[in-house]
């Protein structure tokens, strides 16, 4: 087990620095890419461009440029905005991840949840009236956009209902843990819900059919004839062996998810996460801050990735010798 979690720890160091070098060379070595450019603004002189890019290195070969970016944002952790000069790239990613951490973690409390209940209730009841009505709420969720969601639910709370009914609602934004818990989790209420609407029907769904498939193997059909009861069928056999394949799903979306695929719900509720700073960095082209949030991206993913390995590992022996 030490062996593989030592290879998988290796091949995460080497996806990420192929990551990292990939992203850098597509921003600074792609034809066309001219950072000097983006930083002197519009019709800058061919002088001012030559002077930004030796006060930014961006005339040096492209190996020490990647190497002194390495440098700046992991080592000296001095890196600068393009756009916004002087403004330091790694606390705002810093000041972002405690946002989209709070955001992704408390929906998915909410989706497994919800997802593994749902799930579970349409199996045993599968044949009878509750299956498909289960089914058809998880096809709802999964078929409403997020981004639509969360414009109704701001538009009631927000608006409409807000004197009335939801005068206990606070305004869009974050509330950090410094706040107290009870405001922190009162601000994220709402995109935790949204959220969650998504990802619960997808989870349900696919425990369902899992489940299902479970309760017809031939160790079920054994217990059932030693008289072990239904319930005990149900949660010690069938829905603890069809976790397996929901903890690699969980494992890529929380990876995901935390990486920045939040956007839509971050853009709709005005938290200020990593998703909405990636996006607004794209939309000024400022490469640093791209850099960083992709870097951290692309680090959630794949530590995401390696947990569900060494998840499966721990679980099925055979997959260390693979």
């Amino acid at each position: 087990m030490g062996r593989f979690a030592l290879r998988r720890l290796a091949s995460m160091v080497f996806v990420l620095f192929s990551i990292s070098v990939l992203v850098f060379l597509i921003f600074f070595a792609t034809p066309g890419a001219d950072p000097a450019a983006r930083i002197a603004g519009r019709n800058a002189s061919q002088e001012t461009l030559a002077q930004v890019r030796a006060s930014f290195g961006l005339d040096r070969p492209i190996w020490v440029q990647y190497v002194l970016m390495m440098k700046r944002l992991f080592v000296d952790r001095d890196l600068t905005s393009f756009v916004n000069r002087g403004a330091e790239v790694l606390p705002q990613v810093t000041q972002a991840i405690p946002v989209t951490l709070s955001l992704v973690i408390g929906s998915a409390v909410i989706w497994m949840t919800v997802g593994i209940l749902m799930g579970a209730l349409s199996a045993r009841y599968r044949g009878t009236w509750v299956d498909p009505v289960i089914m058809l709420l998880g096809v709802i969720g999964v078929s409403l956009p997020v981004y639509w969601v969360g414009e109704v639910v701001n538009l009631v709370t927000q608006n409409r209902l807000h004197e009335s009914v939801f005068s206990w609602v606070p305004p869009l934004g974050y509330a950090p843990l410094s706040d107290g818990v009870g405001q922190w989790a009162l601000h994220l209420l709402f995109p935790w819900l949204t959220l969650a609407v998504l990802y619960a029907g997808i989870y349900a769904r696919v425990l369902r059919g899992e489940m299902v498939t479970a309760l017809g193997e031939d160790f079920v059909r054994t217990a059932r004839a030693k008289g072990v009861s239904e319930r005990r069928i149900l949660v010690r056999h069938a829905l603890r062996t069809s976790l397996i394949p929901i903890v690699s799903l969980f494992g890529l979306d929380f990876g995901a998810l935390v990486g920045g695929s939040a956007l839509l719900t971050e853009v709709v509720f005005g938290l200020q996460g990593v998703g909405k700073l990636t996006y607004n960095a794209l939309q000024n082209f400022d490469l640093p801050v791209i850099l960083a949030t992709v870097i951290y991206a692309a680090f959630f993913v794949v530590l995401a990735n390696a947990i569900v390995d060494l998840l499966y590992a721990w679980l099925d022996p055979r997959v260390r010798h693979a």
